[in-house]
């Protein structure tokens, strides 16, 4: 394999591995969302906004979502080293922003 096949294959793992971290995201609000937040009733009508830190999953009481939070913490810190190593251009990763 050439060096431009490899480096667009790698790039293409990252936007896959982008997609799914945000996948895991957006599930592990839902989860909340449907679980915690209405557990303790806590309500919101149209237009409010939700607001949060990333560690607020650490601290879930569900057990998935910390599991969760933890894989896409992996995932994260993957995608970082896979750019650093490979010296991606920052016009190469700007779908990663």
């Amino acid at each position: 394999m050439g060096k431009k096949k490899y480096k667009k294959q790698l790039l293409n793992s990252l936007k896959a591995l982008g997609k799914s971290e945000h996948r895991i995201l957006k599930s592990m609000t839902n989860l909340m969302l449907q679980k915690e937040l209405k557990k303790n009733k806590i309500t919101f009508k149209d237009g409010d906004t939700f607001s949060f830190k990333d560690d607020i999953f650490d601290y879930s009481e569900d057990k998935n979502i910390r599991k969760l939070a933890k894989l896409r913490r992996q995932m994260l810190k993957t995608m970082n080293n896979l750019v650093l190593k490979n010296k991606f251009k920052d016009e190469e990763i700007k779908f990663l922003s």
